[in-house]
């Protein structure tokens, strides 16, 4: 066995945990969507609603608690999926384009295509941010526009350092990353601040509360383009390959955002 079987090896099952890890994330996100849009009303104040639901045999009954009466021993978080997503997605696109010889054309410079590829995937997710937080962030429909207009342009910049590939590939590495920092900066810190303020018997404010449900809520609209912008590479002809490749991508996203709102239900 050479060191390109070995090398080939390894990589194929890094790309194995990076799809079956997306796989749990994204069908995590979508089962809580679900959970949220089917909820049944509930006599209890405390109570935001319930549901039951039979899955392998099993009946289950679930409630979802404004505020916990009495803190479990033993409290699930679902984290490790995001991460083991994003961490897995990052050595294959460090070893297949950075390492890989697929960042950039030939009369391309490698080092300013790093420089810009790295760059917006840490730029990427500081913008969005803070656009979030921002007056923009209250209007879902604006936001929605800007961002989509962002994404596009974020496209076009890529175009010029990057190779048509690479370019496709590092907007779902941006998206893929706001995804990831929003569960593990976001998400999970708003959480705990919830508990620990439950625990004093304090009740959270509504911005605090409305975190997690937004940042969720806009991870399951970004991941439906991103499936298809991740497996663009099978289908260059319909994606980095066409002429029109920014158009391209924006029926994508435009399509994916309608359709993960069909799948939410509102």
């Amino acid at each position: 066995m050479g060191e390109y079987d070995i090398i080939g090896i390894v990589e194929a099952a890094i790309r194995w945990v990076h799809v079956f890890a997306a796989i749990m994330w994204i069908g995590q996100t979508y089962l809580f969507n679900f959970v949220e849009r089917s909820l049944e009303p509930s006599d209890d104040e405390n109570v935001a609603g319930n549901l039951c639901m039979v899955h392998g045999g099993g009946f289950y009954l679930v409630e979802k608690q404004k505020l916990p009466k009495m803190m479990p021993m033993t409290l699930h978080w679902f984290k490790w999926e995001a991460a083991a997503t994003w961490l897995s997605g990052a050595v294959l696109i460090t070893t297949r384009y950075y390492m890989g010889g697929l960042l950039v054309e030939p009369d391309m410079d490698f080092t300013i295509g790093v420089l810009v590829g790295v760059g917006a995937i840490v730029l990427g997710w500081i913008i969005y941010d803070v656009l979030v937080r921002s007056p923009l962030g209250r209007n879902e429909i604006v936001f929605g526009v800007v961002g989509l207009l962002l994404i596009l342009g974020l496209h076009l910049m890529f175009t010029e350092f990057l190779s048509s590939r690479a370019s496709f590939i590092h907007v779902g590495a941006v998206l893929g990353t706001i995804m990831a920092a929003n569960v593990w900066m976001r998400i999970l810190p708003s959480q705990r601040k919830m508990i620990a303020l439950a625990k004093e018997g304090k009740r959270p404010e509504q911005t605090l509360m409305a975190t997690g449900p937004l940042r969720s809520k806009q991870n399951s609209y970004m991941v439906v383009p991103l499936v298809f912008i991740m497996i663009s590479s099978h289908y260059p002809s319909l994606s980095y390959g066409s002429d029109q490749s920014t158009l391209v991508l924006a029926v994508i996203l435009v399509v994916g955002f309608a359709f993960a709102r069909l799948l939410r239900g509102k």
